[in-house]
């Protein structure tokens, strides 16, 4: 049974975890294929648990990691400090040299981690390395939600293949174009707002030749700020395609994603059509479905369905798993589901 004063210390070591997660979250989309990591420095007041609060995230590739950056603002007042991070220090040399040896050089007393980093060239090595230098190591703090904000950076270390996101706007009837092919828009302004943070929030964006051709996408980020992602078409896009300059893959699903994580895209977006959305699914490659539904009806006959090329012999055979998030959009309904 925890004491009355253990269970403070560990609520406070969760405030300090919320705010690290709060400076990950701010810089997701400019980091990778480096994680967006979110740091805190609390400094040691004299005399209590905790006096100031120095703070860092993860800066854009070649720049410092985030324990740096809090580091470098907290300078000497980080001698005895407690270092709250939401991922493993590195411990070797990539771009940039291993945080720790930075947190061990400062004197930092103890350090607090969200997630064990499953990258092979860390995965425990940064906390043993702590560890052996003396330092008070706290780990699994509030380590479900870290582990969903780093949910790009940890499939893609753990599978060796980018983060599969397949995004789709249909009917409330399933239906993603019109017996002619017509498909802009099925749905609202602020479902497409949404849709466009959801390119930001991705390295790489992905739709077929045959999309390219009937749509002509920019697939760019114009409704919010961000970096516009890597344009991926699978096939090749006709010359003069709002979609140029893009890289045209082809070949078996596995292989794309591989050439893909070869390009260190740690995440791609998949928003069709219908024969590509298909394809990723039988493949059993997609992490995240995100569905804008359109409070509309479009019938059978003639339209496409959102997995058009699936065929399902038997209700056993459905691909099922849970609903993570539903929310309105104007209109319309965003439902993120997870298999």
């Amino acid at each position: 049974m925890l004491t009355g004063e253990r269970v403070s210390h560990v609520e406070q070591l969760q405030a300090w975890m919320r705010r690290a997660l709060a400076l990950a979250t701010a810089v997701h989309g400019t980091t990778s294929p480096n994680p967006a990591v979110g740091c805190l420095v609390i400094a040691p007041d004299g005399g209590g648990f905790a006096g100031e609060v120095f703070e860092g995230a993860t800066q854009p590739p070649g720049g410092p990691h985030a324990e740096i950056v809090a580091l470098t603002q907290a300078g000497t007042r980080a001698r005895g400090a407690t270092l709250v991070t939401t991922l493993e220090p590195c411990a070797h040399t990539g771009r940039t040299g291993p945080c720790t040896q930075a947190i061990i050089a400062a004197g930092v007393a103890h350090v607090v981690v969200a997630v064990t980093d499953p990258d092979h060239q860390v995965n425990g090595a940064g906390v043993a390395e702590l560890q052996a230098a003396g330092i008070d190591v706290t780990t699994n703090i509030l380590e479900e939600e870290v582990a969903h904000q780093l949910r790009h950076y940890i499939v893609h270390r753990r599978t060796g293949r980018p983060f599969v996101t397949l995004k789709m706007a249909c009917t409330l009837d399933g239906k993603v174009a019109a017996s002619d092919g017509t498909s802009q828009w099925i749905t609202g302004i602020e479902a497409r707002h949404d849709g466009h943070q959801l390119r930001a929030d991705h390295d790489a964006i992905l739709v077929g030749a045959g999309t390219v051709r009937l749509d002509n996408p920019a697939l760019t980020v114009r409704h919010v700020r961000g970096r516009d992602p890597l344009r991926i078409v699978l096939g090749v896009a006709p010359a003069g395609s709002a979609v140029h300059p893009c890289v045209e893959l082809s070949g078996p699903i596995p292989n794309v994603l591989l050439q893909l994580a070869d390009r260190h895209v740690t995440s791609v977006l998949v928003e069709g059509g219908a024969q590509v959305a298909s394809a990723f699914h039988e493949a059993g490659l997609v992490d995240e479905y995100v569905m804008y539904v359109a409070p509309a009806l479009m019938g059978a006959v003639g339209a496409t369905s959102v997995l058009s090329e699936t065929t399902t012999a038997t209700i056993d055979m459905l691909r099922r798993g849970r609903f993570a998030s539903v929310e309105m959009l104007g209109a319309d309904l965003k439902i993120v589901m997870r298999p």
